[in-house]
């Protein structure tokens, strides 16, 4: 018996009878076969495979909320992810759930994001004829775009977590958490955020909201966690007072912070370099690189470009915007 056998006997043993073991034909199938790794199992090697790749890495250099805020304690895309694994991870474990599983879809949850945040995804969305949502796209970054193209191979219950993070209800208990533990860490280090950027202060946060969570950022994530695993693993979800003053606070960022003119100064001009980049590809299409050429042959130039501009971190597409449009000294 070798390491990943025994580790999969540990799961059916030790986990809750919610929980999706490595195990499980449904949840464990992939586009095309891949062997066995003698020493993790199929969640744990999509783990690694997620962490490895090459969107995983370009998420250091795409902006959360603040559009490459200078200093080194704002979040990014990347640190985003990290701390949404971290809070779906605690819950896993504390409802026995299968915490391998849980880490991989929070790692790849983002994979899709577009440059400059939600004002990169909203001009996409306007521009492209097919529409653009995020979590839809980090399952074209691992199905076809990934691994030059060939895509990483991952799980269906990876994927469907995926899928699954922002709307809908994912096939596993694990899917679940993730999409509660993101929404956790969104709302919890963006408020932090935004003390630090002098647009909230701790005063102004919804005094029904904090007295119910706590008010410092350790105290309403423990809140927040201890819901849901006080609810159980048969229904993921927060209990209900603690869900009313979550969607209380939610409410409030919307308001004061995610259509906030100072937080969203350069939106505008992001939303200008996306649009300009998507309609010079669009006619330049042999400017793409080759990866986006052969998505175009089997999708469409549409797709192609958008999978592109899509993948791109802010510096990048700020860099190639420069190149493409703006005049160059003469040397």
């Amino acid at each position: 018996m070798n390491v990943r056998e025994q580790i999969e006997i540990t799961e059916a043993g030790m986990l809750s009878k919610f929980a999706c073991v490595s195990t499980n034909p449904n949840m464990d199938r992939r586009t095309s076969y891949k062997e066995k790794c003698p020493y993790r199992t199929s969640f744990q090697r999509d783990r690694d495979t997620i962490l490895h790749c090459n969107s995983f890495r370009r998420l250091k250099r795409k902006t959360q909320v603040f559009l490459s805020p200078v200093g080194d304690h704002y979040r990014t895309r990347l640190t985003h992810t990290l701390e949404v694994s971290q809070i779906a991870r605690t819950i896993s474990r504390a409802l026995k759930l299968n915490e391998d599983l849980t880490e991989a879809i929070a790692l790849g949850h983002d994979l899709g994001h577009a440059p400059f945040g939600h004002s990169g995804e909203a001009i996409l969305a306007e521009i492209c004829p097919h529409g653009f949502k995020h979590y839809l796209q980090s399952v074209r970054v691992v199905d076809y775009i990934e691994n030059n193209g060939s895509g990483l191979n991952l799980t269906y219950a990876v994927k469907n977590g995926i899928a699954c993070h922002t709307n809908g209800i994912a096939a596993t208990r694990e899917g679940n958490v993730v999409r509660l533990a993101d929404k956790i860490a969104y709302i919890n280090h963006d408020i932090e955020d935004s003390i630090r950027a002098g647009i909230l202060t701790a005063e102004s946060l919804p005094y029904n909201a904090i007295k119910v969570l706590g008010n410092t950022k350790s105290r309403r994530i423990t809140t927040l966690v201890g819901s849901i695993v006080e609810n159980g693993s048969y229904e993921i979800k927060m209990t209900p007072e603690v869900k009313l003053a979550h969607d209380e606070l939610r409410g409030f960022l919307f308001a004061n912070v995610y259509t906030n003119p100072l937080a969203k100064t350069e939106e505008s001009k992001a939303k200008y370099v996306v649009e300009k980049l998507y309609q010079y590809f669009t006619v330049n299409t042999g400017k793409l690189p080759d990866v986006y050429r052969q998505i175009l042959l089997k999708f469409g130039k549409d797709r192609a470009v958008c999978d592109y501009i899509s993948g791109m971190s802010d510096g990048y597409a700020i860099d190639l915007y420069t190149e493409i449009f703006l005049p160059k000294s003469w040397k």
